[in-house]
């Protein structure tokens, strides 16, 4: 990975890949990409006069109202309990929640799909996950039963239809416990394709303003615009394998974040180290211990072999030491999000 320390914030230079698709057989590079403004507030316009108040389908009615049962899979915490609570109180400004890692193959479509489970399942109103790749395989389509054929290319073409709540829904797939998901187009035609940066950040921007919150599938951070979008979340997430080399790169991106300007990004990141054995050497343990110094929160994911399977994840179906480490997570990252401070009545189990 390229050092981008040395590139101040907010100008950082063209010196990343550039693997974008910007027509049917035309490429662009990322200096190109270097003025992208970023998603829109649900309450301002992005750009096509996008509104919370317009189209508000969830915040002015009754869904958002008092918190949803705990399912009996993740009862018996108190941990569980906050984060029910917690997620019912989410305020209007759809949070984005950025997840990236230092490396490749680190399994950041399933901690996402994980991840939006729990909170799909915590939250009373609709939360979305958009595959943010702009790659045209795996990724969070393998999480999802598909009932259409809908991608993100789809809703680049719908642009600002996407600001109904109708035609956004129509494109979203679903997962086990209610999670929208936007999944990542897989062809490369002159009819079909990834969308580009632009065209994705321009999605995100609608879809702010029919979601509770969105969690974006982000390409490792080695590109200028994967660390725009780091620097634009409300909670950015990190993801490493459980590997001292893995660890050691978190560690360097977190030093490279906040050599770059970038502090609060470092600072608010949660760290997710998702753990590929049932054991964990003790050179791994040794490093991450250093990387729990580093990192302001860090959460180890153990090995689960629901997880390691290409299928739709339903996080109930988890053992419980990982549902406690992804519930921990969601805390995490519920707990970085705007709220109502308003009193609640505690959550009931389902």
């Amino acid at each position: 990975m390229s050092d981008p320390s040395t590139d101040p914030a907010g100008h950082l230079a063209s010196t990343g890949t550039s693997s974008e698709v910007t027509g049917a057989g035309e490429r662009g590079t990322l200096a190109e990409r270097a003025t992208l403004a970023p998603p829109a507030e649900p309450d301002q316009p992005a750009g096509h006069g996008v509104s919370l108040n317009s189209v508000g389908p969830w915040w002015a009615s009754d869904v958002a109202r008092g918190p949803r049962a705990i399912p009996r899979e993740f009862s018996g915490g108190s941990q569980a309990e906050s984060l029910w609570l917690r997620a019912s109180s989410l305020r209007p400004g759809c949070p984005l929640v950025s997840v990236s890692s230092a490396d490749g193959g680190v399994g950041r479509s399933t901690l996402t799909a994980a991840l939006g489970g729990v909170l799909a399942l915590a939250s009373p109103a609709p939360i979305v996950a958009v595959d943010a790749t702009a790659r045209a395989w795996g990724g969070l389509g393998h999480r999802v039963v598909r009932g259409s054929a809908a991608s993100a290319w789809d809703a680049s073409v719908a642009e600002t239809k996407l600001a109904d709540p109708r035609t956004a829904e129509e494109l979203m797939q679903r997962g086990p416990t209610g999670l929208r998901v936007l999944v990542g187009e897989s062809k490369m035609t002159a009819q079909r394709r990834p969308p580009t940066w632009s065209e994705m950040f321009g999605v995100i921007g609608h879809l702010r303003s029919v979601y509770a919150m969105a969690l974006l599938d982000l390409p490792a951070a080695d590109n200028t615009p994967t660390w725009r979008a780091l620097g634009w979340a409300t909670v950015p997430v990190l993801v490493s394998r459980a590997t001292v080399d893995a660890l050691q790169h978190t560690m360097r991106l977190l030093a490279h974040l906040k050599a770059a300007g970038l502090d609060q990004v470092a600072e608010s990141a949660v760290v997710v180290v998702m753990t590929t054995t049932h054991s964990t050497a003790r050179e791994v343990r040794a490093v991450e211990q250093l990387a729990r110094q580093a990192a302001t929160h860090l959460v180890r994911v153990p090995f689960d072999p629901v997880l390691a399977r290409p299928d739709p994840l339903d996080p109930r179906s988890l053992s419980k030491a990982t549902r406690t480490a992804l519930t921990e997570v969601a805390a995490a990252v519920v707990d970085r999000c705007p709220a109502d401070p308003g009193p609640h009545e505690g959550a009931s189990v389902a």
